[in-house]
């Protein structure tokens, strides 16, 4: 099954473009590690998943670009065009001249309505080229206004133009100190209404992924595209073709559909983290070798201290005893609790690791059986020249800190009508402001009390 892949504004621009070039450079490689047969139908399947092959027999991304300024998308397309081994269809982009200005509510109500037409338009034409939709994912910033706004507004139509699609959000939660002064409130509108029109949200936070590209990656001076080739590198080590548990001897045929059944069990929590290991310099591969159980232990810890890497980990953290409850004073010892989690496996000897460890019910919450809340996908071909990579998808309290700061930001914001009169004049009103509060402290809520 195919995925449409929906890039919206400068963020999911520059994040796309980085995304196919890795899934590209992934399948042209000859490190699979695995059998010729194996490695042919893992390349068949990432195209047939993200591109469709044309004439000229180079790869065209299945993607809808779309902006409210030139600048982005054509750099974007020219440069996909120059790497020689995929490119964008030179008719499935639409940009305007004028920007959002970092204003959610212009990107939702005045350009969203006003383009709507135009947009759908690709997104129909697009899906219309997959034998097989599988759904949409769509790749977008939180913090400015054509991502967040235009983003939010375009989530709503697919639901409405695809009601029995998959659609996932691929979020990208701004720095805390932050590049746009209203960023809290783009923020608080977006979050809330994708909560209503998606299946999930797939967030990467910006000050996560910049402590990885100093820390593990050792870059001196991180730019953007540091930040989104390491966010681009987490989302194929996830979305390139594995086989799922009961899947037989093929790779899986609808990656998304697979990953709701997965991971969103209740439609009252859908928001999923992403955690990536081993991840170091392309320098460093040849001087490293992993174990599998070494992966897992870390990979483990890294979910139950909440860690974003296998750095600095917290080792003290231990799941509840059976029948105790934390106290939850207890905070630096505070452990994230899971409603589900997913381990997906590439490279060598991946049938022989023991994930026993995920399957602990102290992990979970009490009304999931751990049988139904843990999932494990794996393929023997090798992913991005790492001999063993394992990704974690997890369900879990990751988020709650950051959303809880973002909407206390807000809210105090709000409660001294700071920049509001810039929102009302696009006719985003008080009231949708407070509704918008009402969701996201019933999100917070929800994963508190797991």
């Amino acid at each position: 099954m195919s995925i449409v892949t929906v890039q919206l504004g400068q963020c999911g621009n520059q994040t796309g473009h980085e995304v196919f070039s890795a899934l590209c450079s992934d399948i042209r490689g000859t490190h699979g590690l695995c059998s010729k047969k194996e490695n042919q139908s893992y390349q068949d399947s990432c195209k047939e998943r993200f591109f469709c092959e044309e004439e000229s027999a180079v790869p065209v991304a299945r993607a809808v670009l779309v902006d409210m300024e030139p600048k982005v998308i054509s750099q974007t397309l020219s440069k996909a065009a120059r790497s020689g081994h995929w490119k964008y269809s030179s008719h499935s982009h639409f940009c305007q001249k004028q920007g959002s200005g970092n204003n959610w509510a212009n990107g939702y109500s005045v350009h969203g309505p006003r383009h709507q037409e135009a947009i759908m338009d690709l997104v129909q034409k697009e899906a219309e080229k997959c034998d097989r939709l599988g759904g949409f994912f769509t790749i977008m910033s939180m913090a400015g206004g054509t991502g967040s706004g235009l983003g939010a507004f375009v989530t709503q139509c697919l639901r409405d133009a695809f009601p029995t699609s998959f659609i996932l959000n691929h979020v990208i939660w701004p720095y805390g100190t932050g590049e746009v002064i209203v960023q809290n409130y783009n923020s608080v509108l977006t979050l809330s209404h994708l909560y209503h029109s998606s299946d999930a949200l797939l967030v990467h936070e910006n000050d996560v992924i910049h402590k990885i590209c100093a820390q593990l990656m050792n870059i001196k001076q991180i730019s953007f595209r540091d930040v989104n080739q390491v966010i681009a590198h987490q989302l194929g080590s996830v979305f390139q073709p594995t086989h799922t548990a009961g899947g037989g001897s093929g790779y899986s045929r609808n990656p998304l559909g697979d990953l709701m059944e997965t991971l969103v069990p209740h439609p009252e929590f859908r928001m999923l983290g992403l955690r990536n290991i081993p991840q170091m310099p392309e320098s460093s591969l040849a001087y490293s070798t992993f174990s599998w159980p070494g992966l897992i232990k870390h990979l483990r810890q890294m979910l139950i201290a909440n860690a974003q890497m296998e750095e600095g980990i917290d080792w003290q953290v231990r799941p509840p005893q059976p029948g105790s409850s934390i106290p939850s004073t207890n905070k630096p010892l505070h452990f994230n609790t899971s409603i589900a989690n997913l381990v997906v496996l590439r490279g060598k000897d991946v049938h022989a690791v023991d994930l026993g460890s995920f399957q602990d019910p102290s992990l979970y919450t009490s009304w999931l059986n751990p049988q139904d809340a843990f999932n494990a996908w794996k393929t023997p071909r090798a992913f991005n020249k790492y001999e063993k990579s394992a990704a974690l998808v997890s369900n879990s309290q990751f988020l709650l800190k950051p959303l809880d700061s973002i909407v206390g930001k807000a809210w105090n914001m709000f409660a001294s009508k700071a920049y509001l009169h810039q929102y009302t004049k696009f006719g985003i009103q008080e009231e949708d402001f407070l509704d918008c509060f009402t969701t996201l402290e019933q999100v917070i809520s929800s994963y508190t009390n797991l």
